[in-house]
């Protein structure tokens, strides 16, 4: 373990110190030592990222601190002083008394930490009657001035609505009210952005500064995401297998690591405008962490033959889905969730579908595939009329066809080995027997990077990453030409998600296979793309070759977009994006609407933007 520099950038006392914090878990009859050793401090108004990624022990590390492990199957020993005073030989009514008052946390999924049945000024209200004696028309006006703070549009109409009701972005910044409605010193953010697109991203990093400077609180930031950490943090610690390897200022950290696992995340980070002068995708490094060395040089994807006839063709697709109201349930209106969308795709070519959630990308993906039934438009996918199959011809025509979901473990069946999930489609559609089924998933699981005695394995065995390698393995069983990767490496740590895609890029050469890539990581976007279509309220508003779209982007969604990207350069730390705060306008429409005929420009060649 590496000594431990605890000074504070500004100077002043420490509000959060810890040391020697070591956290064990019961297994059996033995404890297990997940965190080991961790020592920092944080100061009023200064921002301490712990990053690693999954399994490093960085959120059991703000669990300790806030004594939220159960007690009875986990050991925490050390010292954390708020203060001056140890946390943890407070009882459990002092500590209650501590947690939501004095540290807050704010969690990286909202929709769970909500109560859906309370509305939403209910559930703030009562995090400010529990920590004070005020009257509820007090905490009421406080819940306002909360809701306002945290930028939340008409915040006196919305009081009494409930979390349902609310975008995910939306259901962070309540969050953060409720986390900052007693005036903590010190607040924990656990991965608040990880799962947001990447302007409300933006707007969430942005707030956390601002009310940062308002209150005068010390963040304790936990992400796995580097540009954030470069954007928000003053000094950031590392951690691997529950040990602090690395810790210093992030500038340090960025521009002098030491630790070959520091290098190792930062050389997998995606930075956008890393492309200029490739035309073709381009791999990612990926570090040795025992070493330091690169192990897989960034190299260029293969290219297109663009004297190929596409292998799929959309032409004005729209799907909508109807709205029913009332006692007889009647039709009320419908979200337009993809409307008059048209693109072609070649084998051997990858085409990113970027926007952010509600923006009808997945619903693209989804009608291609026919699993959700488009309103109307023609798709041609390998010589298949899509629309007009019925369901004999439906289940044939998705051999050609695959998808890979953002989950695995929600994609892949528990109670079944891995060997039989990917086994299952060569069996269902008739294309062999069991065992050249067999033989040819353990020659799948070896070319995406497993082993074929890794079969009899049921998924809860394996990690994140590889349960997305056994997805893309099952995938490619039917020997598809078209792969639909719907977020696909979205929730994977920034080292996986390296791996992942060079993955992806090795098995699109090798089988000549076309990628619609549906995302909201522009970064990523960038480094696997041919082309880039970007989509808003269900429209395509630009699309192009990537290099075009991301030199010249024309389209100003677009250019919010690649504005809010975080960027992993320290010096950018003290800058704010101000992201707009709207929240994307609703696609659902009144029966009998009619929508606009678009009409595009062509700024060069094959890149077109909506006029």
């Amino acid at each position: 373990m590496v000594e431990i520099s605890n000074g504070s950038l500004t100077g002043a006392a420490p509000v959060l110190s810890v040391r020697d914090l070591t956290t064990s878990f019961r297994v059996g009859d033995e404890w297990r030592s997940v965190v080991k050793g961790v020592s920092f401090d944080v100061a009023p108004r200064e921002t301490v990222a712990i990053v690693g990624e999954s399994g490093s022990g960085k959120s059991v590390t703000s669990l300790s601190i806030m004594r939220l492990l159960p007690q009875n199957a986990s050991r925490i020993e050390g010292s954390v002083k708020l203060n001056g005073r140890e946390l943890l030989t407070l009882g459990n009514e002092g500590m209650r008394r501590v947690r939501g008052n004095e540290i807050a946390m704010i969690f990286q999924e909202p929709m769970t930490s909500l109560n859906p049945i309370f509305p939403i000024g209910k559930q703030i209200a009562e995090a400010i009657t529990c920590h004070r004696s005020v009257s509820s028309a007090e905490a009421k006006a406080e819940v306002l001035r909360l809701l306002d703070k945290v930028r939340i549009p008409n915040a006196k109409s919305r009081f009494d609505d409930y979390p349902h009701q609310f975008s995910g972005g939306m259901r962070q910044r309540v969050m953060i009210a409720m986390a900052l409605a007693s005036r903590p010193k010190v607040l924990i953010a656990d991965e608040p952005t990880t799962a947001l697109d990447v302007t409300i991203q933006g707007q969430i990093l942005d707030l956390i500064k601002v009310l940062q400077e308002e209150e005068g609180m010390g963040v304790l930031f936990i992400t796995h995401d580097m540009g954030v950490v470069a954007e928000v943090s003053d000094r950031t610690i590392v951690m691997f297998r529950g040990e602090a390897v690395e810790t210093g200022t992030t500038d340090d950290i960025f521009n002098r690591g030491k630790h070959p696992y520091t290098r190792a995340l930062l050389s997998a980070v995606p930075k956008l405008g890393s492309m200029g002068g490739h035309e073709r995708p381009m791999r990612f490094p990926v570090i040795d962490i025992a070493t330091g060395e690169t192990r897989i040089p960034e190299t260029e994807a293969g290219g297109v033959d663009e004297s190929t006839r596409p292998v799929l063709e959309v032409k004005n697709l729209t799907t909508r889905f109807d709205i029913h109201s009332g006692l007889l349930g009647r039709k009320s209106g419908a979200v337009h969730a993809v409307e008059d969308v048209s693109f072609d795709l070649r084998a051997g070519e990858t085409l990113s579908l970027v926007g952010e959630s509600g923006c009808g990308k997945s619903t693209t993906g989804r009608s291609i595939t026919r699993l959700v039934e488009p309103t109307a438009g023609a798709i041609s996918l390998d010589g298949y009329d899509v629309v007009n199959l019925d369901r004999i011809a439906l289940r044939k025509m998705r051999r050609s066809v695959q998808m890979v979901f953002q989950d695995p473990f929600a994609s892949l069946d528990p109670r079944m080995s891995v060997g039989s999930a990917v086994m299952e489609p060569f069996i269902e559609h008739g294309l062999g027997a069991k065992a050249e089924a067999r033989e040819k998933a353990a020659d799948l699981l070896e070319r995406v990077g497993l082993k074929a005695d890794m079969m009899h394995r049921f998924p809860h065995e394996f990690s994140g990453g590889q349960r997305q390698r056994i997805a893309i393995a099952r995938s490619l069983m039917l020997d598809p030409k078209v792969i639909v990767a719907d977020e696909a490496v979205s929730a994977l740590d920034v080292s996986i998600k390296a791996q992942v895609c060079n993955l992806l890029l090795d098995l699109q050469q090798s089988f000549n296979l076309a990628y619609l890539f549906i995302s909201h990581d522009m970064a990523v976007v960038e480094r696997v793309s041919h082309r880039v279509a970007v989509m808003y309220l269900g429209e395509i508003v630009e699309i192009g070759p990537r290099q075009a779209v991301f030199d010249n982007p024309q389209h100003p969604y677009t250019k919010k977009l690649i504005a809010a990207v975080p960027v992993p350069d320290p010096a950018r730390r003290s800058l704010k994006r101000n992201v707009s705060t709207d929240e994307i306008k609703s696609p659902i429409r009144p029966v009998g609407y009619v929508p606009p005929k678009r009409t595009y420009r062509e700024v060069s060649a094959g890149h077109l933007v909506q006029v």
